[in-house]
């Protein structure tokens, strides 16, 4: 009788567990929005949850170690005037994050390594540009300051948000509402899916699509698209019977799926966090009380199913942490932030070793936060892989760094930043939109001089009285 041979895989065993109860984040009002962002963002500093608030939207802010039960009259970040729909730490600065929101802006705010003692509602930066509801938020992996938003407006814009400046417009690529839009890991590319069925490669400083394969899975409701460390693209999605799906394709050859797998019938959109150390996929369904990880391969079958974590109580979104704000010393390999209605969860993945020792296949080098590129140099056509650091001797997050914007000459008679425009708008004269703008923003400019002269007066007196005191 043959004997089945068992696959062989450091990652086989990977397990998870919940964190103890006082390392929750309780009472905390968690989003009510239905939209099928993940409504949560973590970096190796902060946690920031999306939550409900009056009067526009709002995300709570918390050092990580400020586990327990959140205070009722903790500081919000507030300044969107209808609900926040997407976050996103920048990956090169974990002081900065930006917000997408229902009323059409992106706003990028610097967060403070202090508690602040009321909510923070002055963003360094509002971005304006689309039509109608930001919903999808995404760094650039290794240029600075590089972010790319997608709206209702089918229209994806890429910013400097050193500069508050349009850097490219995709205006005319989607002919549909943009399910999910995410970058391949030296920021070349660009996977999105569509409500037309179309999963698309695209280019966007050429703004072409260099590949795309229609109906990736077959069903009607929301796909996703992640790129995997090979450069295949891995998909969730839905049969035609509704059924729950995953595949993975190769974009040089687009007709036939190198891995299609049916999966359930739930109704949750399956959202993928991938992982391209180990090149494991971990499968996040909202509502589902589960994670499922799947390890990726050269060989068949290629998606390799290798377990699920179970838990009783459904996900309303997630956050993922990335490789650098994990603790190697226990060979963790992933960690997620679980929303509930009323609390956060972290959730650890695990691989079992006997050794203390730093484990070198578990963590190769992995992105860490300098960049790679300025931004001028990616949109003149560089490329760069990300720059690598170790974690043989854990990870130190550095102090808060500032987010310095330069905005051009407030005088300068061009257009604000927005998509493209034609050559007769950009020649007409000032409008009254631009001179009250301009106005606001001298004003904004004379608070921000006030400001830091009460802080130098403040600062000299506290000088002052130093020296007496010496004296």
């Amino acid at each position: 009788m043959s004997r089945r041979v068992v696959r062989q895989s450091k990652f086989r065993h990977v397990f998870g567990q919940a964190a103890k109860a006082d390392q929750a984040y309780e009472d905390i009002r968690v989003s009510k929005v239905t939209w099928d962002s993940s409504f949560c963002a973590v970096n190796p500093k902060f946690l920031a949850i999306i939550v409900e608030a009056g009067g526009g939207g709002a995300f709570i802010v918390l050092p990580l170690a400020k586990t327990g039960r959140v205070d009722k009259n903790y500081p919000l970040v507030t300044g969107h005037t209808a609900p926040v729909l997407d976050i996103d730490w920048c990956p090169h600065n974990d002081n900065v994050i930006a917000s997408a929101s229902d009323d059409t802006t992106i706003m990028v705010w610097q967060i403070p390594d202090y508690t602040p003692v009321r909510n923070i509602t002055e963003p360094i930066l509002t971005l304006e540009g689309h039509s109608k509801r930001v919903g999808i938020l995404s760094w650039h992996p290794t240029a600075r300051n590089v972010l790319l938003s997608a709206g209702g407006d089918n229209v994806i814009i890429i910013w400097n948000v050193g500069t508050g400046e349009v850097l490219l417009s995709l205006d005319d690529i989607h002919p549909d509402v943009i399910h999910s839009v995410c970058w391949n890991s030296n920021g070349r590319l660009l996977a999105t899916t569509c409500k037309d069925k179309t999963l698309r490669i695209i280019d966007p400083r050429k703004g072409q699509v260099v590949a795309e394969r229609f109906a990736a899975h077959e069903g009607m409701r929301p796909m996703r698209a992640v790129f995997t460390r090979q450069g295949h693209i891995f998909t969730t999605g839905f049969t035609r019977m509704s059924q729950r799906e995953l595949g993975l394709w190769d974009p040089n050859n687009f007709e036939e799926p190198v891995a299609l797998q049916e999966m359930d019938t739930s109704n949750g959109v399956l959202l993928p966090f991938y992982d391209p150390d180990s090149s494991i996929v971990y499968l996040c369904g909202k509502g589902d009380s589960s994670i499922r990880y799947f390890e990726i391969t050269e060989e068949p079958p290629f998606v390799h199913y290798l377990n699920t974590f179970s838990s009783k109580e459904p996900q309303r979104g997630m956050g993922f942490m990335p490789k650098r704000g994990l603790d190697v010393s226990k060979c963790e390999i992933a960690r997620f932030y679980k929303l509930h209605e009323r609390k956060c969860e972290p959730i650890i993945m695990t691989v079992p070793r006997k050794s203390d020792l730093f484990q070198d296949d578990l963590y190769p080098d992995t992105p860490g936060p300098e960049p790679a590129l300025e931004a001028d140099e990616w949109l003149s056509g560089q490329d760069a892989e990300p720059v690598l650091i170790s974690l043989r001797d854990g990870y130190m997050p550095p102090k808060h760094r500032e987010l310095r914007v330069t905005k051009r000459n407030i005088l300068d008679v061009r257009p604000p930043p927005g998509p493209r425009r034609s050559q007769s708008a950009s020649d007409a004269p000032l409008s009254q939109h631009t001179l009250e703008t301009l106005l606001e923003e001298i004003k904004a400019l004379r608070e921000q001089v006030q400001a830091q002269e009460q802080r130098i007066t403040s600062l000299e007196n506290m000088l002052c009285e130093l020296v007496d005191g010496t004296d």
